[in-house]
């Protein structure tokens, strides 16, 4: 299974670096959407589905907990887990975050290995990259 990636970084070499550490990690990527800033990857969204975006928090314009307040206004986007990348640490921040509605949070620099393991996560998916499938039995189910 392959996933649809918005990047959103102000840095042109910090989105290519992301994507070529996904790539390295594992992760089944199909598409992958690049955006320098919040509204740019807003506009990228009114357009194109993903299944997870990975954002910087401090970017001209609209920064990345700008962002994800825009993103929480849009009953549809909402839904779409959020992981914000960062060279800051610090607990404040990454509570403001996760309080804006982040699912996940990487500290630069990070290795392959990591990345993966919280996009699965964050995306709800095994460790084999693939949705788990459901235990109960499908007679029990009405539909």
């Amino acid at each position: 299974m392959s996933f649809n990636v918005l990047v959103v970084d102000d840095s042109m070499s910090m989105r290519a670096v992301i994507k070529k550490i996904i790539t390295l990690s594992g992760f089944q990527m199909d598409k992958c959407l690049e955006a320098s800033n919040g509204r740019q990857g807003l506009e990228l969204l009114a357009d194109n589905w993903v299944d997870v975006i990975l954002s910087d928090i401090n970017m001209p314009e609209m920064n990345g907990l700008q962002f994800l307040e825009e993103l929480a206004k849009n009953e549809t986007l909402r839904e779409i887990p959020v992981i914000m990348i960062t060279t800051e640490g610090s607990g404040e921040r990454m509570e403001e975050a996760f309080k804006r509605g982040a699912k996940g949070f990487i500290k630069k620099p990070f290795l392959p290995e990591q990345i993966r393991k919280v996009l699965y996560d964050v995306i709800g998916v095994g460790e084999n990259g693939r949705y788990e499938e459901d235990p109960r039995n499908t007679d029990e189910l009405d539909f």
